[in-house]
């Protein structure tokens, strides 16, 4: 049986863009999956990076975004209140708080994360580079 997957923003992005920096070793485990998730929060990662400059996009970030979910089969992930806080609760190992959502939804949701992060490691949950 194969693993539930949440993708990190880049992961997302990388995947969309259908850009090399997605390895072949995650492009395989995300066909493989049964369901893969992206959290709410890589929305509003993508969007303010859209409006910082420091990615473009072909459309508009939500449209983008939303086009994103349907075509690669992705699914919403759940930000409860209870993975809001949960973020807060974990090492600080890594500050950046969309990939801290993004690693306690995996802690919650017992999902392995697609990430080219190293530092994912460190919160003892399953990665795909």
């Amino acid at each position: 049986m194969s693993k539930n997957l949440i993708l990190d923003t880049c992961a997302l992005v990388w995947l969309v863009a259908d850009d090399e920096r997605l390895s072949m070793t995650a492009r395989k485990e995300i066909e493989a999956a049964e369901l893969v998730f992206v959290s709410p929060i890589s929305a509003w990662e993508v969007s303010l990076k859209a409006a910082r400059g420091g990615l473009e996009l072909p459309l508009p970030p939500l449209e983008w975004f939303n086009r994103a979910l349907v075509a690669h089969h992705l699914v919403l992930a759940n930000l409860s209140v209870e993975i809001m806080v949960a973020a807060n609760q974990l090492p600080w190992h890594h500050r950046d708080p969309a990939d801290r959502f993004i690693i306690a939804t995996a802690k919650q949701e017992g999902l392995a994360i697609v990430t080219a992060d190293a530092r994912f490691a460190a919160y003892e949950v399953d990665s795909i580079k």
